[in-house]
């Protein structure tokens, strides 16, 4: 880009990834609908411990606001499971669905912000695709976040972040997030 302007990551991907994801899949004079692309981004963060310790989990549902943009969604628990302490309608986990402008606003920061905050980062594991080209990784500090404030947290909680492409294969899911300039470690 020698414009100087900053381009959205969904503009960039239209422009010069999905060229550059024709040629490394070998894909002849494809559309770019044929492409493998990103559909949706889950972020998924587990409340049983804040639920099971007689505490509130609207720190969660806050946390997750903040870090996505979006309220997230709290699911309830459908039926009571003694051996794990849980009764039915019990809050057990809070969800977000991104799609669209926001999606691609969170796989820049999760690129470029939050990655690099992790401590100890040497790369994410090539062996998270679940064979269909869709990864998952998991972040056990939420507090990478820049939307969170270190100061602000009483528990530390993790965060799933799953992203469900359109590639047909593990092989495909792996071109589209290098592409877009995931940091997987070397082999």
């Amino acid at each position: 880009m020698t414009t100087g302007k900053s381009t959205s990551l969904k503009e960039q991907f239209k422009t010069v990834m999905v060229p550059e994801l024709t040629k490394a899949l070998g894909l002849e004079k494809a559309s770019e609908y044929v492409v493998p692309r990103v559909k949706y981004i889950k972020v998924n963060v587990g409340v049983g411990s804040y639920v099971g310790g007689g505490k509130d989990h609207e720190d969660v549902v806050s946390n997750v606001a903040k870090i996505t943009g979006q309220r997230p969604v709290v699911s309830k628990s459908r039926m009571a499971i003694s051996n794990f302490k849980l009764r039915q309608g019990t809050p057990n986990g809070v969800s977000v669905t991104l799609r669209g402008k926001y999606m691609y606003d969170f796989l820049t920061k999760l690129i470029h912000v939050v990655f690099p905050r992790i401590r100890d980062f040497r790369g994410i594991s090539r062996k998270a695709f679940d064979g269909r080209g869709n990864y998952s990784v998991g972040i056990s500090e939420h507090t990478v976040f820049p939307e969170i404030s270190a100061e602000d947290v009483n528990k530390i909680h993790g965060i799933q972040v799953n992203i469900v492409t359109t590639a047909k294969n593990d092989k495909e899911g792996l071109a589209l997030l290098k592409v877009l300039g995931f940091p997987f470690k070397k082999e």
